[in-house]
């Protein structure tokens, strides 16, 4: 047992993972499969949410599960269990298959090139065990919502304080003879208050998040965020309909760049459900702009040394000079459009988008906005992932002069993805490094704002 707090004390050691993940490939191979892979993962968690003093949800997590993808050929069956007694194992090797043997052939499937596979990596620094119980979590949370409370008498409710920790293992193996695997955490602190004056209700939230504990905002000062945050959106008006520039500040400018990286995912090409189909070597968004993958930077949030598959990850060029350098693939998905999977079984990591022009903070481009939307929540879904056509609800601030107005609320902003990124005028230094996307403010020049 690991020699952590109880709390995150895994129960299987990456040796034990290993030894069940040769055990179901060794048993694939006697059940006649040509080839496997296998993931095996072990998790342990707890989560607390305080409302209003009182504890609200109390949850331990302590699960594990083993998948199994069995190749006959270029037939495939897949079977999971969360059973890792040896017998268990065996059955669900044979239930996959069996599955394998009546299905039709894919000329795509198959395990990925060996050649592909990463063969050695780099410690990332994923593993920050957090010594803390249920009773320290319940104070925590407790010292968020009070500091919340505490900073305005017009903050008279709340929706909850919580505090998160979660720690994970994962052991990946296959018949190729790739075998890896890693320890990771993720804790978070996270609060939503409600507040009210003469004009009525409103709430927001703040959290923090980090694979390491010691990295975590204090209880206070997320309380305190949280309180700041909810005030500021008291006296909220709808806005005319016009057509301004709009600001989205780097929570929601998130949004924006996971749409992308969605669009030049392998799927949605070879789906053809792409509004940014086969666009590769074709200038997306400003000559300025550069997006980048890096997949190895230490203790980030979307850092793995290998991905879904046992594919090394590698730095890469997504944007460069604005053009497209190439797609989100994983191996099936390389094969159907005739390339080499870039090692994203998983998805892309830590895609970064560089500030520009210069060195410019939030309120900087503010000052370079002049008057338009400042946007800080999005509602609703709203973005047609094959035509880029972009509708959604928001809420923020008008801005004037590059100075906050007042907040406003019920207004829709609408345009084309396309042209969205073509009008990007700047990205700010205000990155956000609290997900796998890390992006600064992005100003668009133009786009329909509908309100009254």
């Amino acid at each position: 047992m690991d020699q952590v707090t109880e709390v995150q004390a895994l129960s299987h050691s990456p040796a034990s993972l290993e030894e069940r993940v040769r055990m179901v490939l060794d048993h694939a191979r006697v059940c006649g499969a040509s080839a496997a892979q296998v993931i095996v993962s072990h998790n342990v968690g707890l989560s607390v949410t305080v409302r209003k003093g009182e504890v609200d949800t109390l949850e331990h997590e302590r699960d594990q599960q083993m998948a199994l993808v069995a190749h006959f050929g270029q037939s495939k069956g897949s079977a999971s269990t969360t059973d890792f007694s040896a017998a268990a194992l065996r059955q669900t090797a044979e239930a996959a298959c069996r599955i394998a043997r009546h299905t039709e052939p894919d000329p795509y499937a198959g395990l990925p090139d060996p050649e592909d596979q990463a063969q050695d990596w780099q410690e990332l620094a994923l593993d920050h065990p957090w010594d803390c119980t249920s009773g320290t979590a319940i104070e925590l949370a407790r010292r968020i919502e009070a500091a919340g409370f505490a900073l305005d008498p017009r903050i008279e409710n709340s929706e909850g304080a919580s505090v998160s920790t979660r720690r994970a293992m994962s052991f990946l193996g296959d018949s190729q003879g790739f075998m890896g695997g890693y320890r990771s955490t993720r804790h978070s602190l996270s609060c939503a208050l409600v507040a009210r004056d003469a004009a009525g209700m409103q709430r927001d939230y703040a959290y923090s998040v980090s694979r390491n504990p010691a990295e975590l905002n204090d209880p206070e000062a997320v309380g305190r965020e949280t309180a700041e945050r909810t005030l500021r959106r008291l006296g909220s008006r709808k806005v005319g309909t016009r057509q301004c520039p709009v600001l989205f500040a780097p929570e929601m400018a998130r949004g924006l760049i996971g749409s992308f990286t969605r669009a030049i995912g392998g799927g949605a090409q070879y789906r053809k459900s792409s509004f940014l189909l086969d666009a590769a070597g074709e200038e997306v968004f400003p000559d300025w702009m550069r997006i980048a993958e890096h997949p190895h930077l230490p203790g980030a949030l979307g850092s793995a040394p290998f991905d879904g598959e046992g594919v090394r990850t590698r730095e890469r060029e997504l944007i460069s000079g604005g053009v497209l350098q190439g797609y989100i693939l994983d191996s099936y998905a390389a094969r159907r459009l005739g390339l080499r999977t870039t090692g994203n079984a998983g998805g892309a990591r830590n895609v970064t988008v560089q500030p520009h022009p210069g060195d410019k903070g939030f309120r900087e481009l503010l000052a370079e906005m002049g008057t338009g939307l400042l946007v800080t929540e999005l509602i609703g879904q709203g973005v047609n992932p094959v035509t880029g056509d972009y509708s959604r609800g928001a809420a923020g601030f008008w801005v004037e002069q590059g100075e906050i107005v007042h907040p406003v609320e019920e207004i829709t902003i609408a345009g084309n993805l396309r042209e969205m990124y073509r009008r990007i005028v700047a990205v700010g230094n205000d990155t956000d490094v609290r997900g796998n996307t890390r992006t600064g403010s992005i100003l668009i020049e133009s786009m329909t704002v509908a309100g009254e």
